[in-house]
């Protein structure tokens, strides 16, 4: 059976109180965000034993790690904030086995300077591409390097977007230390959110061998508003990957609230992968419940 997990940063409190509440849900397994009251685990904080307690938190909770979040634009366009953000990035991804799990998560970044999920012309041309799989293969090569697996997680603004971007990555670093984050709503833009059932297939068609976890969120047309659109989720320093919920014409809300196809979703995702955790993002802690029952109710609805 398929599992509904959660990401311990819409829980803005200690590591103790956090597992605490996320096993009173009901969850199995969790993301790891590096976002707690009483643990240091920002840049160049990171120790083997931090990781080891913070693991051993959420097994006593039977809360096991199942990845581990390392959101971070690796391709800045400034070369000494890009070297900060990837060098933070590798810092989790050697201690990813201590934390848990040897899964680390990221998107492939923009050459925006003033938002992560803001286009940018240099994002679609081959010299951004190739700037880009020079870093995800250097990524690829430090997990490989230290017992973990670096997974992109494709966005349409950034530089790895489109179902086409994604296959020509992984075809260009075809690599043991690089899978795949699979959340279909990130692949949806106006041109081809109506065509939501042929772009879901491809996907699968073309990449269900690379997928290694899986989120749940929504996505639906931004009507009038186009704006950069981010949540207050209830905590003043929640990571901006928590609060964003789209720009433009899309809008990218918690899991039933928008317009994807969950059933047809599921059950591709369950084809390779039937106990793939499925990790609930896009909204606050006190819509924690109803987007868990949604959710468990189309794992039942399907026989997954």
């Amino acid at each position: 059976m398929m599992q509904a997990g959660i990401f311990t940063g819409y829980f803005p409190y200690g590591l103790e109180e956090t597992a605490k509440k996320i096993r009173g849900l009901g969850f199995n397994t969790v993301q790891l965000d590096l976002h707690f009251k009483d643990v240091d685990l920002s840049a160049g904080q990171i120790t083997q034993d931090k990781a080891k307690k913070v693991r051993d938190v959420f097994r006593d909770h039977n809360l096991p790690v199942c990845c581990v979040s390392g959101y971070t634009n690796i391709i800045h366009p400034d070369k000494a904030e890009r070297d900060k953000r990837v060098g933070y990035l590798k810092e989790i991804i050697r201690n990813a086995r201590h934390f848990g799990s040897p899964y680390v998560i990221s998107e492939t970044g923009t050459y925006n300077t003033e938002s992560d999920w803001v286009h940018h012309p240099k994002n679609k041309t081959e010299e951004g591409f190739e700037e880009c799989r020079k870093v995800i293969a250097d990524l690829a090569q430090t997990a490989y390097d230290h017992g973990a697996v670096f997974l992109l997680e494709t966005y349409v603004n950034n530089v790895v977007g489109s179902v086409e971007e994604t296959v020509r990555m992984f075809a260009q670093v075809d690599h043991p230390g690089l899978g795949l984050l699979m959340d279909p709503t990130n692949y949806f833009e106006t041109h081809n959110i109506d065509r939501m059932d042929q772009i879901l297939n491809q996907v699968f068609d073309t990449l269900t061998d690379k997928i290694k976890i899986a989120h749940a969120k929504d996505v639906k047309r931004s009507g009038d508003d186009k704006s950069e659109k981010h949540a207050d989720i209830g905590d003043a320093d929640a990571m901006e990957s928590h609060t964003f919920r789209g720009v433009g014409e899309i809008e990218l809300p918690a899991p039933g609230l928008g317009s994807l196809n969950y059933d047809l979703y599921l059950k591709r995702l369950a084809e390779k992968h039937p106990n793939i955790p499925v990790i609930i993002e896009h909204l606050s802690e006190d819509d924690v419940p109803r987007a868990k029952k949604f959710l468990d109710g189309k794992f039942r609805a399907n026989g997954l």
